[in-house]
C-alpha cells in the first residue's frame, strides 16, 4: 500500500508528502490487519480540490481508541502516530459513521508550492 501510495503522490505532483502519507497509509492498513478480525480491507486516495483524503477500512467495525503509552513500549502507538502526523500537515481526521473505515483528509501540498 506505501508503494501504491508514493505512485498515486508522484503522479498529482506530490512528491513532497511521501513520507507522512506513507507513515500514515502504514500505520491505518496495519491497525486493520491486526485488529478488525474483518476478510477484506479497504484502501482509498483522492486528490481534489487541493486535498488529499486518505482512508482505510474493515468489513467489520472496529473500536477506536488511544491508549496510554510508556516512553519503552515497543507498540501501540499507531493511532497516535497518525494523529500527530495528520495534525502536523494541518489535516483533520475521523472515523466513519459505521465505523469501518479511518480517514484523514490533508491539505495537498505540490511540489511548485
Amino acid at each position: 500500500m506505501r508503494r501504491i501510495a508514493r505512485a498515486f503522490l508522484s503522479f498529482h505532483r506530490l512528491s513532497s508528502m511521501a513520507f507522512p502519507v506513507s507513515l500514515i497509509v502504514s500505520e491505518l492498513v496495519t491497525n486493520v490487519v491486526t485488529h478488525s478480525w474483518g476478510t477484506e480491507a479497504t484502501f482509498t486516495l483522492q486528490h481534489q480540490d487541493g486535498l488529499l483524503y486518505v482512508a482505510v477500512g474493515s468489513n467489520v467495525a472496529g473500536t477506536f481508541s488511544l491508549r496510554e503509552i510508556n516512553e519503552d513500549a515497543e507498540n501501540g502507538r499507531g493511532l497516535l502516530l497518525v494523529l500527530m502526523t495528520v495534525s502536523e500537515l494541518d489535516g483533520v481526521w475521523g472515523v466513519s459513521d459505521d465505523r469501518k473505515t479511518v480517514w484523514c483528509l490533508l491539505p495537498a501540498k505540490a511540489e511548485d508550492q
